[in-house]
């Protein structure tokens, strides 16, 4: 019988033959953050942000409007009735026709035009707060995308690890179905021989059906994972995707303590941010709640223009005038409602400043977190590594002594079983360390396109 530890060994680094497109890491991240829909919708949201600070910012200026109407009436007006008159209102007609149109007024065509400009000169400090409740509203727009950026690459960054640790978890599976195939052919050669009792033909036939469950299991789950990074990078769910680091054999391993500076979290992380500016906001809009219990001073002029115009008797063309006014509204009753909806706009403040300490607390308590989870990481790669090695050796002796004679086919599966183990703990370790540096950078709110996993 050959060597089955060297066998073991062989068959892991089983390769895919059929062409893939390779991605890396930083590939999948870019790929997601071009086809993302939420992200797409956060621009937009920018966007609309901007715009809608541009157009609070027209509201210093005066507002100019054109007003025109045009009216027909079925009948004319005809103030005196010379009927009435009697023989008087006759002759009066005979002699001076014209005289009889002095009370009459052509109205069935009427035409009024006016143009306004009006400008705030004092409206509480509304005008003001609202420009800068707008300009925090862009500013909270791009936090939100920013966070938004964060979730993706850590969505991303956790499937793409995850597709990682699925793929050589499918090796191990692969490699140790067939050395126990070969094994099980082996023990019942020795079987036919009288070297071997079928209780242990039937014990490697047992581990090799649990075996080849496993394996399918981990195809399977290798197949959804695969579907789900293709589906967050935007790609068609059918299409081979090979990742760069599928062939992972080895981390170094960093004995090293990590440290992390939870400032550096409280400057950079963009929940708090957005808190920051959704608190500021709801400061304005105390102060705008108070300007609509202010007095308002507003500058208007207009320009009339009407036909039939009145200002040189009642003649049908156009005529025009200016005006001026100066407005005072002074809210006399609203006082009352004015305090009740100041009273909650100072509770919502309030409220946003307690979250916004409650997130810092969380934060502070999620970094350290993060920290132990990384150092803890490390330390596991270091065990899983060293138990690796004691595995390999025990096999070692193992496979040896079965092809000796001298240690039954139990004692050889169980030295297998254990070296699987090991295996799938060294690489679980390995993704650990990869995944807890993932969650300290997101943790510590420097999670970006640039972030690569090399730095981890």
């Amino acid at each position: 019988m050959r060597r089955i530890i060297v066998l073991f060994i062989l068959l892991i680094p089983i390769s895919y033959s059929y062409s893939q497109q390779t991605l890396t890491l930083e590939e999948c991240r870019n790929l997601a953050i071009r086809n993302n829909k939420e992200l797409k919708i956060a621009t937009q949201t920018i966007k609309a942000a901007d715009y809608e600070k541009k157009a609070a910012l027209t509201k210093y200026f005066p507002e100019l409007s054109a007003t025109g109407a045009y009216l027909w009436n079925q009948k004319d007006l005809r103030l005196i009735d010379f009927g009435k008159l009697g023989a008087i209102g006759e002759l009066l007609g005979t002699i001076a026709p014209e005289i009889t149109d002095i009370g009459h007024l052509d109205i069935q065509n009427v035409w009024v035009g006016a143009v306004s400009l009006v400008q705030p000169v004092f409206m509480g400090g509304k005008i003001i707060n609202y420009n800068q409740i707008t300009k925090y509203a862009k500013e909270l727009a791009e936090s939100m995308n920013d966070q938004k950026l964060q979730d993706v690459i850590y969505q991303i960054d956790e499937t793409y690890w995850q597709v990682v640790s699925l793929v050589n978890k499918k090796k191990l599976a692969d490699s140790y179905v067939l050395l126990l195939r070969k094994t099980n052919s082996d023990v019942t050669e020795m079987i036919n021989e009288g070297f071997a009792t079928q209780a242990e033909g039937l014990s490697v036939k047992v581990k090799l059906n649990e075996a080849e469950m496993a394996q399918t299991k981990v195809e399977n789950g290798l197949a959804l994972s695969r579907m789900l990074l293709a589906q967050l990078c935007g790609l068609s769910l059918d299409e081979p995707i090979l990742l760069a680091d599928e062939n992972m054999d080895h981390i170094p391993v960093r004995e090293t303590q990590t440290f992390a500076d939870v400032n550096e979290a409280f400057m950079s992380r963009p929940e708090l941010k957005s808190l920051n500016l959704a608190t500021k906001m709801l400061e304005k809009k105390e102060n705008i709640v108070l300007a609509d219990m202010l007095p308002n001073v507003g500058v208007a002029a207009n320009y009339l223009i009407t036909n039939p115009n009145s200002f040189h008797g009642f003649k049908n063309d156009f005529g025009g005038m200016f005006n001026v006014s100066v407005m005072l509204k002074i809210p006399i009753s609203g006082w009352w409602e004015g305090s009740y909806k100041r009273n909650s706009a100072r509770a919502e403040t309030l409220i946003s400043r307690l979250e916004y300490e409650d997130a810092r607390e969380k934060i502070e308590l999620q970094v350290n977190q993060s920290v132990y989870k990384v150092n803890e990481a490390h330390k596991k790669l270091v065990a899983s590594s060293r138990n690796m090695e004691s595995a390999e050796e025990n096999l070692r002796h193992a496979s040896f002594g079965f092809e000796e004679g001298v240690i039954p086919a139990l004692n050889l599966m169980e030295a297998q079983t254990a070296w699987l183990s090991a295996r799938s703990s060294l690489i679980d370790a390995q993704i650990d360390v990869k995944l807890s540096n993932v969650y300290l950078t997101k943790a510590l709110g420097k999670l970006t396109p640039q972030q690569q996993n090399n730095n981890q």
